[in-house]
């Protein structure tokens, strides 16, 4: 297969690419195509930009990873837009570019994340659940819709919901080690809300099912199907380890640091990939110990 991919240079993308790379053909789109070639190797096909593209007659599937990280910068007004331009425009020129085409790729698979629930305290939601409305629903309501425009007979939409994602050398778990390391881990506030999580190896074998299933096509939650609470979270991470995680981290703490984006932090989801396993996808880690065992320990 022909893919185009945006967002490669990225924890995911990076590892998706050396998924991918042995059976099929890559294109990689890049403003930085010097740093991404350094990232990924030169037997990549590389686009500084999709402008000098009409259509994407040449594709099997477009593969949509791109956006600035939500967290790791307060949220001004100046860094809410960047948050949504970096994932609105890309997303709206893809499906553009598509509904241009005079055979469109079979197959567009777009991320989204388990942000658009919002804050839903202890109830567990899958696919189809109602959203809580602030921010990261907006984000993700908006990047979900541009993408499923481009939705028609000959090209399948699939919406990626991803939650947390697990491994090594990155993602979320590159910001959490520092203090578990020092002995001064624990879980956030009283640790009651979700932490929806999925292993980075089942995140991408997750995209190449969904390119390879003629069938599928709509949003789909990419979470393992045991999410956890943060307190069990950091009692997981802790013994794996072989560290204590009993010094709590204050929410006042949090939000005095981080101010709004402190929310998705101190606020989680319970989320079922309900639509996924429906798929026929079979997650290789169901569960956070073994996962987080086979990061640390494999």
């Amino acid at each position: 297969m022909k893919i185009l991919i945006t967002g490669a240079t990225g924890f995911v993308g990076q590892q998706l690419v050396h998924l991918l790379q042995e059976e099929h053909k890559l294109t990689i789109v890049s403003r930085n195509i010097e740093h991404a070639e350094a990232v990924l190797g030169n037997k990549h096909h590389y686009l500084s930009g999709l402008d000098t593209l009409d259509n994407l007659n040449e594709f099997d599937s477009v593969i949509n990873l791109a956006g600035e990280p939500i967290v790791g910068k307060r949220w001004s007004q100046q860094q809410k837009q960047r948050i949504c331009d970096s994932r609105w425009n890309i997303t709206a020129r893809l499906a553009q570019l598509i509904q241009q085409s005079t055979t469109p790729p079979a197959s567009f698979i777009s991320a989204s994340a388990i942000g658009f629930y919002g804050r839903q305290g202890q109830e567990p939601v899958d696919e189809h659940s109602q959203a809580h409305d602030e921010f990261s629903h907006q984000v993700c309501s908006e990047w979900e819709h541009l993408a499923l425009k481009a939705q028609s007979e000959n090209t399948r939409i699939c919406v990626l919901r991803i939650g947390i994602v697990l491994g090594k050398n990155g993602g979320a778990l590159a910001k959490m080690l520092p203090p578990f390391k020092l002995g001064l881990g624990g879980p956030i506030g009283k640790g009651t809300h979700g932490v929806s999580w999925i292993h980075i190896d089942d995140l991408t074998h997750l995209i190449e099912h969904l390119i390879n299933s003629n069938d599928a096509k709509g949003i789909f939650n990419a979470t393992a199907p045991n999410p956890v609470n943060h307190k069990q979270f950091a009692q997981s991470l802790g013994f794996t380890l072989k560290r204590p995680a009993k010094i709590p981290t204050p929410v006042l703490a949090l939000r005095l640091a981080m101010g709004e984006m402190a929310d998705l932090i101190v606020e989680g989801q319970f989320v079922l990939p309900k639509r996924t396993l429906a798929s026929g996808f079979n997650f290789k880690y169901t569960h956070i110990d073994p996962a987080l065992d086979s990061i640390f320990n494999a």
